[in-house]
């Protein structure tokens, strides 16, 4: 005899009962889970590297029972809940648990390579003419040094960290693989978007084709003038043009604009700066500085990001703040992640309260991030004078329309170098990079190298499958800076002195994008903020408008 169809109320009961077990346990682990990745990442010390990876194993543990994914699987034919919040728990748990559905001693291999490997990146320090350097150091030396057999020597040093991982990288893209494999999928990659990040691989590379296509022409022209001007300062024929002549180990930031925007940061607060601009524009930060970890010191990750611990208030940054504009557009960038956090709506329960998704907060870091080069954010707030910001105008918007071609195609390089390295991660990918790298970038490989120059960046590592919400967080930030700048800023000549210093700014993020928190399928999210299903037309636009 078939068993009775269980009735929306068995169902919603079932799913609420199961929700609350799970947080209940998972909750308190997260917290010790996120406090000892801070350690790790301010120390560089073992122990909590250790511990990090045990506790993440442990939350994965949680998710890997047969029994609450059997039971989230028989929910599946009933069609959705009636409560949407409890839906949409019901959708993420069931997510979750698919994704982990692997024997213990499986995920405890994947997470503790992991962790070894991102400990040797926070710890790791270049060794240049026989001194250990950190990446301020390199990147200083990129941007600013004549010195050409200096800048070769420096770009070298940065990549040796890819040679010292390389091995256990490729272990761990192995272990990933046969991970998804048992799962279903045919690859990492396929199994991250869809359980993941909830998209649609054809549709993500639709986007990044469409993308493509519209800015190779823009970059094209931007890159001959760059050539042509890095070559006379440098002293090199722009045919002769390799890595180490641009202004970071990746190419992935713009060498330094016509405009210099450094003096105008030199000696000042950035603290102060990034806590005045925010409170204008509707957020209150000072407890969110009082938490951060803002400065170099031995053993701590040199790179920069935010981490809420509790999804409540315990919301850190950490950077390694200097006094210069690329350390001041970080801070608006990390700061933007953390405002994200702080305004969603603590009512919610425990498994929505974090962003719609990946890209949507990034959109938030990477809309405040680009101010640090825009003329009325500097006139406000970095005291560069009218006169001056007026007749600087159009050179910061050209600084800002050169660092977005050039992260672009950065972004291109890194989210097709993910997909083919998890779908053959046996084939030559020293030279595939260089293949990419060359599509995309235009960047000359060097003659004769056959390194892992891929393995040197951190990503593949500390964060798979992530790079595109970069990409995706641009268009993104185009769309909301659009209906920023129209609703807010209400168009015209000052919108943009309006946009920068209104807490109407704070309002309309907080309401129709931060405060629902993960309550709504993310594309719905990004509809409700911008008025539009996301799409690259207003990031094109914008490039295209200030050419």
């Amino acid at each position: 005899m078939t068993p009775p169809k269980a009735t929306d109320q068995e169902r919603e009961s079932a799913v609420a009962g199961l929700v609350q077990r799970v947080v209940t346990e998972v909750e308190p682990l997260a917290l010790r889970l996120n406090l000892a990745i801070w350690d790790a990442n301010i120390t560089g010390d073992s122990a909590p590297e250790r511990e990090s990876a045990r506790l993440e194993a442990e939350i994965r543990a949680v998710f890997a029972r047969p029994e609450p994914f059997a039971l989230l699987e028989g929910l599946q034919s009933g069609g959705a809940l009636t409560d949407p919040r409890l839906e949409r728990q019901r959708v993420l748990l069931h997510l979750a648990c698919r994704a982990n559905q692997l024997p213990p001693e499986d995920i405890q291999r994947i997470v503790r390579l992991e962790k070894q490997i991102e400990g040797r990146f926070n710890t790791f320090r270049a060794t240049l003419d026989g001194e250990r350097v950190g990446d301020n150091r390199i990147r200083e030396i990129l941007r600013d040094s004549g010195d050409v057999a200096l800048r070769r020597r420096a770009w070298e040093a940065s990549k040796q960290i890819g040679a010292e991982i390389e091995g256990g990288l490729r272990e761990l893209i192995g272990l990933r693989n046969e991970a998804a494999r048992r799962l279903g999928f045919s690859d990492h990659y396929a199994l991250s978007l869809q359980l993941k990040d909830e998209l649609d691989e054809r549709q993500l590379f639709a986007w990044l084709d469409e993308v493509e296509r519209g800015t190779r022409p823009l970059y094209q022209a931007y890159k001959r003038d760059l050539d042509t001007r890095l070559g006379r300062r440098l002293g090199v024929a722009p045919a002769e043009l390799r890595p180490w002549h641009y202004a970071d180990p990746f190419f992935q930031e713009a060498p330094a604009p016509a405009i210099d925007l450094d003096p105008w940061f030199a000696g000042k607060d950035l603290e102060a700066l990034t806590r005045r601009f925010y409170q204008a524009v509707g957020f209150e930060i000072g407890d969110l500085l009082a938490r951060a970890d803002l400065y170099e010191k031995p053993g701590k990750c040199q790179h920069a990001f935010c981490i809420t611990m509790d999804r409540a208030d315990d919301i850190r940054v950490l950077c390694n703040v200097r006094s210069d504009e690329y350390w001041m557009g970080t801070m608006l960038h990390e700061f933007g992640h953390a405002v994200y956090d702080q305004g969603i709506d603590r009512g919610l329960p425990w498994l929505l309260r974090e962003p719609a998704h990946i890209l949507t907060t990034e959109a938030t870091a990477m809309l405040f991030g680009r101010l640090s080069k825009n003329a009325a954010w500097l006139t406000r707030y970095a005291g560069m004078p009218a006169d001056e910001a007026a007749s600087a105008g159009e050179r910061s918007r050209r600084a800002i329309r050169e660092q977005l071609l050039v992260q672009t195609r950065w972004e291109l390089v890194m989210c097709h170098m993910e997909r083919a390295l998890y779908r053959d991660p046996t084939q030559d990918l020293n030279r595939l990079w260089w293949d990419l790298v060359e599509r995309f970038q235009e960047v000359r490989r060097p003659e004769g190298r056959d390194h892992p120059d891929w393995a040197s960046k951190i990503h593949f590592c500390a964060a798979p499958v992530y790079y595109h919400n970069y990409l995706l967080g641009e268009i993104m930030a185009s769309q909301i800076q659009h209906t920023l700048l129209q609703e807010v800023g209400g168009g015209g000549a000052e919108a943009w002195a309006r946009y920068v210093a209104s807490p109407d700014v704070g309002r309309l993020l907080g309401e129709r994008l931060f405060r629902s928190g993960r309550s709504r399928p993310w594309p719905e999210t990004v509809r409700r903020a911008t008025g539009e299903a996301l799409n690259p037309d207003a990031f094109l636009a914008e490039l295209a408008a200030t050419g």
